[in-house]
């Protein structure tokens, strides 16, 4: 049954009240009683939207977090328009995480529900689908413009910077260092950049 509208911000006062603890906390201590008494609600209303209790509860928690990677990117990520844009977007990503450092919500909830859960994996490759896509919808365009090489695999590209993305934000949730996710980011676009343009970019210069 749908929830009413009343319904639904209960539970998204919840998710938020459980993924706030979360980050200021970490997911191990995170206690139902703590997100009740943060948000508000009683025993009953929990459990009457997270049947689940805590287990659900988390997996809310990593959707909400794994909506917020792609929302925190906006408007950069879906605009890669120009090489301007593409710099916005890698500074707006440096940022981001610089701020988080160790402390990445999306990444304790997934691990406390377990490396092996299905419902692991349909978030995480959700949110990675949609990161893919639009990094790939900016090489496409950029092509369509003649600043990238027609040649290239745009998906595949996308790919590879995403997969470089995500290495420099492992090592920065292991080591504290940002550098890595840096060298991934300028590494990848400035291969976006190495190769012959199209015929459009050329006849403009």
């Amino acid at each position: 049954m749908p929830l009413t509208r009343k319904g639904a911000a209960t539970r998204q006062r919840i998710v938020e009240g459980a993924a706030e603890h979360i980050r200021e906390h970490g997911v191990f201590s995170l206690r139902l009683e703590d997100v009740m008494a943060l948000t508000a609600t009683s025993k009953s209303q929990l459990f009457h939207y997270f049947p689940g209790g805590k287990d659900d509860l988390l997996l809310a928690v990593a959707r909400h977090e794994a909506a917020r990677v792609i929302d925190d990117q906006q408007p950069e990520l879906g605009s890669l328009t120009s090489w301007a844009a593409w710099q916005q977007w890698r500074d707006k990503v440096v940022a981001r995480y610089r701020e988080q450092g160790e402390n990445c919500p999306l990444h304790a909830a997934l691990s406390q529900l377990g490396t092996a859960t299905d419902a692991m994996r349909t978030v995480a490759r959700e949110l990675l689908r949609q990161w893919q896509q639009q990094l790939a919808a900016g090489i496409r365009h950029m092509q369509g413009s003649g600043e990238i090489a027609p040649a290239l695999d745009a998906d595949r590209e996308a790919a590879a910077l995403l997969a470089g993305v995500q290495g420099g934000v492992l090592i920065l949730l292991s080591t504290g260092h940002i550098t890595h996710l840096e060298a991934a980011l300028d590494l990848g676009i400035a291969r976006l950049r190495a190769l012959p343009p199209g015929p459009l970019a050329a006849g403009q210069r």
